[in-house]
């Protein structure tokens, strides 16, 4: 039987550009838009069932109520994020810019990898992006939820 000749690794994949993954983020907006709209209405509904307001009034500010809307808005959004990244590596806005979610050794990540992606992805949007545009200048192109998952985002060839 002839040896055969050890194959060559195969090629990285190229890393994504800040623009495509704003872009991703951008289309990711209005399917976890909807999931807020529902989670509004069933909120809303349950306020209005259990008599606690008229429905034409909006929630008090401040509430517990509207606290436990954000908390379930960003659960839901975490949900489809995490969801989609662990089935496929993709969310539906990344996938016409053909990126994807792998692990820093290029297989699946886990779970707790793709959780802590997506809380450290939250804190990064609410200082004003800081940890997307840090990807500029980071030697890899890694955002700062990339570096404190062990995950990578990587564009996919064309077909």
């Amino acid at each position: 039987m002839p040896a055969s000749a050890p194959e060559a690794p195969a090629p990285a994949l190229p890393r994504p550009l800040i623009g495509w993954r704003l872009l991703a983020l951008f289309y990711d907006l209005w399917p976890a838009l909807a999931l807020w709209m529902l989670a509004s209405l069933c909120f809303t509904l349950g306020y209005t069932i259990a008599g606690h307001h008229d429905p034409h009034e909006n929630i008090a500010p401040l509430s517990v109520l509207q606290w436990a809307l954000w908390a379930t808005c960003w659960l839901l959004a975490g949900l489809y994020a995490v969801i989609s990244w662990r089935r496929g590596g993709q969310t539906l806005g990344m996938r016409p810019w053909r990126l994807r979610v792998v692990g820093a050794d290029g297989r699946p990540p886990s779970w707790q990898a793709l959780c802590a992606r997506y809380a450290v992805g939250t804190l990064s949007l609410l200082a004003a992006g800081l940890g997307f545009w840090w990807a500029w200048i980071d030697r890899d192109r890694l955002a700062w939820h990339d570096r404190a998952s062990g995950t990578r985002m990587v564009r996919n060839p064309k077909p």
